[in-house]
């Protein structure tokens, strides 16, 4: 009886689509992070460059 159970429980969960749903927003999710993390990894270091050539250019020009 209780092995009936179990495999009745398995099968009912194998059918679940909703565990898969929440596996692949979690699956995109992660790779939205990962994009927005290089994104601002690439830009950071072009913003950098461009306040560094700014206040170069003021400590230049105000000599």
């Amino acid at each position: 009886m209780i092995m009936q159970t179990i495999k009745a429980s398995v099968v009912k969960f194998a059918k679940d689509e909703d565990g898969l749903t929440i596996v692949e927003y979690a699956v995109a999710g992660g790779l939205i992070t990962a994009a927005v993390v290089v994104a601002f990894t690439l830009l950071g270091g072009v913003v950098d460059t461009r306040i560094r050539q700014l206040c170069n250019a003021i400590i230049a020009g105000s000599c």
